[in-house]
């Protein structure tokens, strides 16, 4: 742990603007040698509350040792400094991903995301108790995941950061795959088709079944805003509406901010009249995150 603090220690604010820095290349974990990063968005008027941003990729990655990283493309620049800008310190991350990882890779890397930012809670300047987590597409489904997913810590693991839980207080989800058995996002994480009728009580379906947030949904999983394009044809519209409905079922606070005419994208392109979806979210995490 002494290399992961010193890395937290002399790593300078690389980007600057008026209401936030940012502190690029944190190393969250390693992965048979490969560095796993975050950057760090650090408001100028910080309050005290810790957000983390998954990008939406299709859970993939160029192969190319140029390519652009995760957590520092257009998405992460679009969502994450209104969360800046409003007092939230932001985290975004890099996960493992297709083609060379497949399902549980990048829902374990988020996992250990929010467990060391959790860890260092301090360090950070934030509420360890309080977390929140928004993500997009691919990044929608890791952030449903990190909401209802038990994510309890391993208390004999020898490295403390695994110790701790892994459960994020607010989730943000857009345009997020959430049932795999009704949508066929599996030929994607899981690298196989849906499994057809009658195949109930195979490998395949569980696998199915294990990697879908409806399959998690408790009644004690924080607040979710679902944000979707009706005319989305990359995830169906009605993967949002069986995630609220799930979701309303358990007694869970939910509310599904439907986009008319909007397609699938960070910006939901074709949409009409849309609303201030970045606006939404931010209220969303004033609401629901912060203690009252």
């Amino acid at each position: 742990m002494k290399s992961l603090s010193l890395a937290l220690i002399l790593l300078p604010a690389l980007h600057a603007a008026d209401a936030h820095t940012v502190q690029s290349n944190v190393v969250y974990g390693m992965y048979s040698g490969a560095a796993l990063l975050l950057d760090v968005y650090q408001p100028a008027k910080p309050n005290g509350y810790g957000i983390v941003f998954i990008s939406g990729s299709g859970w993939s990655a160029p192969l190319a040792y140029n390519a652009r990283e995760l957590k520092s493309n257009g998405q992460a620049k679009q969502y994450a400094p209104p969360l800046a800008e409003a007092g939230y310190t932001v985290f975004t991350l890099n996960h493992r991903a297709l083609p060379r990882f497949r399902y549980p890779g990048p829902v374990e890397d988020v996992q250990r995301a929010v467990r060391f930012v959790r860890h260092h809670a301090t360090r950070f300047g934030i509420d360890a108790t309080r977390i929140g987590a928004v993500g997009g597409s691919s990044g929608g489904h890791l952030v449903s995941m990190l909401g209802t997913l038990d994510g309890t810590g391993q208390p004999s693991d020898p490295d403390p950061v695994e110790r701790e839980s892994a459960k994020v207080q607010c989730v943000v989800a857009r345009a997020a795959p959430a049932n795999f058995l009704t949508g066929d996002y599996g030929r994607f994480i899981l690298g196989m088709a849906r499994p057809a009728k009658g195949m109930e009580n195979t490998a395949e379906y569980r696998l199915h079944q294990e990697a879908s947030p409806v399959t998690h949904v408790t009644s004690d999983d924080p607040p979710f805003l679902l944000m979707h394009g009706d005319k989305d044809e990359a995830v169906l519209y009605s993967q949002s509406e069986e995630m609220e409905a799930k979701l309303k079922v358990a007694g869970v606070t939910v509310r599904l901010l439907r986009i008319p005419g909007a397609g699938h994208g960070p910006t939901f392109p074709g949409a009409v009249n849309p609303p201030d979806y970045l606006g939404e979210m931010v209220r969303w995490f004033d609401t629901y995150l912060k203690k009252r």
